[in-house]
């Protein structure tokens, strides 16, 4: 039977004890009401205080059966109380410690600080890249969030260095900063890029005057959703195939074409290899848009005499299928 079933069936049962004890000595003794209460409260709580009144043989019987009664009951009644807070005292203990077990495992994932609609959106597209993320929130009302996205978390304020290595930093890939404020951004980027130098930061903008603060504080990259909506409003309104196009391309929820990043490791067949000897068009039936270089450079619709060197990055587009065997290809295990 669940818990809080039992808590609330065993309430009821001491009140109706109470109830019992209370009209059986009003029938029995020809109490009055307060009498009777108060006879039946010392006798349920054995206080070991004197009768009210001189009890009768049949009190005395009833007496006994009220004390054997609510005892039992009482009794029981603490077991389930103790039961309730303490298993769940103790669920809440160990399922803390295998999400922090879980997390202490993980190694290149991405830390995203801030749970609000842009948090929680971006850990669903990262989570659907098979990519593993933690979420950093200091606002315990969305724990039950986070159990029903599934989603790794540490409750605590972002800012804070203990929050942050609990988090993983040390040996995280990237860490995204959507905090409510912007001056939260900032120590959030400052205090990240002191515990690990080497890991990517993209943080968030509410207006143009932050972003130097940002990237000055250790920001990768800088981003303001509200540029980035009416960009995507104004392309809609203007070039609405182009945006058509781009929405398909980029949804995860298309399958019928994407738009992929591919980087090429020292075992791929096709490094130092033409484009035009590679097989990439034939073999996989996708689409090079650009190569960026090691150096930064990116290289759009390269030509069909450019090489294929270690550390470039191919943004092709083609079906998922085939980008998923070209990533493969171009990465052997």
């Amino acid at each position: 039977m669940d818990k809080l079933k039992k808590l609330i069936i065993s309430t009821a049962a001491s009140f109706f004890i109470m109830f019992a004890g209370t009209s059986g000595y009003m029938l029995i003794e020809k109490w009055d009401l307060m009498d009777s209460i108060y006879m039946t409260v010392l006798t349920l709580g054995s206080v070991g205080y004197s009768e009210v009144h001189p009890l009768s043989f049949n009190g005395r019987i009833f007496t006994i059966f009220l004390i054997i009664s609510g005892m039992t009951l009482i009794m029981y009644l603490a077991g389930v109380v103790v039961q309730f807070v303490v298993e769940g005292e103790m669920r809440h203990i160990l399922g803390r410690r295998k999400l922090d077990k879980s997390i202490s495992k993980l190694k290149d994932h991405y830390i995203v600080c801030g749970y609000g609609r842009i948090g929680r959106t971006l850990c669903n597209q990262i989570k659907e890249q098979n990519s593993e993320v933690v979420v950093v929130e200091k606002n315990e009302e969305i724990i039950p969030v986070f159990e029903k996205d599934k989603t790794l978390y540490v409750n605590g304020d972002a800012s804070n260095d203990s929050t942050l290595i609990k988090a993983g930093i040390l040996n995280a890939k990237s860490l995204i900063a959507v905090l409510a404020t912007d001056a939260d951004n900032v120590f959030l980027v400052l205090t990240a890029r002191q515990l690990n130098p080497n890991i990517y930061i993209m943080a968030r903008a509410g207006n143009d005057g932050v972003k130097s603060k940002l990237l000055a504080a250790g920001a990768n990259r800088v981003e303001s959703p509200y540029e980035v909506g009416a960009v995507s409003m104004a392309l809609k309104l203007l070039r609405p195939s182009v945006s058509n196009f781009l929405d398909i391309a980029l949804s995860r929820k298309q399958r019928a074409i994407q738009i992929e990043e591919v980087s090429i490791s020292p075992k791929s067949k096709v490094l130092n290899v033409m484009l035009k000897d590679s097989g990439i068009r034939q073999n996989y039936n996708i689409i090079i848009i650009a190569i960026k270089k090691k150096d930064g450079e990116m290289i759009f619709n390269p030509s069909f005499e450019t090489f294929i060197e270690e550390g470039d990055t191919i943004i092709a587009m083609g079906r998922a299928s085939n980008l998923k065997k070209f990533n493969a290809e171009l990465n052997p295990q």
